[in-house]
């Protein structure tokens, strides 16, 4: 007995019915990206180690899928190497290249390759899948879909205010209810430099960034993994229970940090900020969270983290400024910033919160019953003029039962069925059924399309 077929754990198949929903998320996406001004551009699935390598930390880094050289890739691994089973030896020598773990990195390694052949700022965005080596869990694939918009080649912080304000407007379209929460990663550093731990900033910001996944004393914890002083976390635990308006927080995070250059320029920086965001009120919270980290080494200024706001959720959306990614890659001094909409998770959110449109189970809008070959001409002709004025129509390729053909309509949730068969050929006319309600109309065939127009637009707002 032949083994059932299956795909690789963290990974899905997606439907017909579901890829319909899954654009209509897209599209919302691309609609509002190219509202703004922005640009698409694609990268390869896969990247050379090199670039992808050392951008996400160590953690991040394990994720990464390798994938083995063509050929006989153990030709240039030392025996000792395989006998010692020396991973790292033995991965330098059989792989090269690797899937995108994220679609930022790939991207600062666009900016910089194509560089003579795009002006600045650049305004990207960027719809494809990337993987990581997680493990799988609810709401953790790892396949997934980002949907990434950036700014590269400005200092400016209305770059930050834009993207906060696209945030916004996709999430409003998609009806789903959100806390915006932003940080800098400036006044992370002060904080660590006023409790005395200014070169530990990495490892403490990883930990903070998992409080509300492991609470307040798995934090504890996994700083003393780390080796952080007693002392020093206990001077850092103030962070988690700052309260009050974000206005509140930055004068007391003033007052605490005005011997950190750098923990005051990120307070400078979120002040200008929250101002931009002042002069016209997005719909959606908006918070400074301290405990709001992100985990990615490339971040340098602002962070955001989005979250759904009826739902005990993971983050649906996130980003923030890097400014000096593409140093890593021969072009030092260019800032850039982005944030990117995790289309995996929205999709489940709006499953869970029943958002997504009720019409999504098909995208045929028209069934010419098929009676046979000597009306199929008359029937391809129909067809034929329905899908010129638009109107998305299947011809039922064999001439099978009537039952079957309005089974077929129904299991495909296709909502109007067009039938002419030898009778209504002779009168010259064609009978439309409503599969929801069904009722029929006789209807003259000079008539067909714009009674076809009519009924779509009252099935549409009903």
């Amino acid at each position: 007995m032949a083994q059932k077929p299956s795909i690789p754990k963290g990974t899905r198949d997606f439907s017909p019915a579901e890829m319909l929903r899954r654009n209509y998320i897209f599209d919302t996406i691309r609609k509002i990206f190219s509202l703004y001004g922005y640009l698409p551009i694609e990268t390869p699935a896969m990247e050379n180690l090199s670039t992808l390598l050392g951008k996400y930390g160590e953690e991040g880094d394990r994720l990464i899928f390798r994938i083995l050289n063509s050929g006989n890739f153990l030709a240039d691994v030392s025996p000792s190497a395989l006998s010692a089973a020396d991973t790292s030896a033995v991965t330098r020598h059989i792989s090269e290249k690797g899937l995108r773990y994220d679609l930022t990195v790939p991207f600062a390694r666009y900016v910089v390759q194509h560089r003579d052949e795009i002006t600045f700022p650049f305004r990207r965005y960027q719809i494809q899948p990337v993987w990581r080596a997680d493990k799988p869990q609810r709401g953790r694939y790892r396949e997934f879909f980002q949907c990434d918009v950036d700014v590269i080649g400005s200092d400016s912080l209305l770059n930050e205010d834009e993207l906060v304000r696209i945030t916004d407007r996709i999430f409003g379209e998609l009806g789903i209810n959100i806390i915006i929460k932003i940080n800098n990663r400036k006044i992370l550093a002060g904080i660590a430099e006023i409790a005395g731990a200014g070169e530990r900033l990495t490892d403490i910001t990883v930990a903070i960034d998992k409080i509300e996944k492991i609470g307040r004393e798995g934090v504890r914890q996994e700083l003393a993994a780390k080796g952080i002083a007693p002392g020093v976390i206990a001077r850092l635990e103030p962070i988690i229970d700052l309260s009050g308006s974000t206005e509140q927080k930055l004068a007391v995070l003033k007052k605490a940090m005005a011997e950190s250059a750098s923990g005051m320029q990120g307070i400078r920086e979120m002040e200008e900020l929250t101002g931009y965001l002042a002069v016209e009120p997005v719909k959606a919270t908006v918070e400074l969270d301290l405990s709001l980290a992100r985990g990615l080494n490339y971040y340098t200024g602002t962070i955001i983290e989005v979250s759904a706001a009826d739902l005990p959720f993971a983050s649906i959306c996130g980003g923030g400024r890097y400014d000096d990614l593409t140093g890593i890659f021969g072009m030092p001094g260019v800032s850039g910033v982005g944030v990117s909409f995790g289309a995996d998770r929205i999709y489940d959110v709006m499953m869970q919160l029943n958002l997504l449109p009720e019409q999504t189970g098909s995208s045929t809008e028209v069934l010419v019953i098929n009676f046979g070959s000597a009306e199929l001409p008359a029937l391809m002709k129909v067809a034929g003029e329905l899908r010129e004025a638009g109107i998305a129509t299947e011809l039922y390729p064999d001439p099978a039962k009537l039952r079957k053909q309005f089974a077929y309509a129904d299991s495909c949730m296709i909502p109007l069925v067009v039938i002419a068969g030898s009778n209504e050929l002779a009168a010259g006319q064609a009978t439309v059924k409503n599969m929801k309600t069904g009722e029929q109309t006789a209807v003259p065939f000079h008539e067909l399309t714009s009674f076809i127009r009519r009924l779509k637009t009252l099935l549409h707002t009903r």
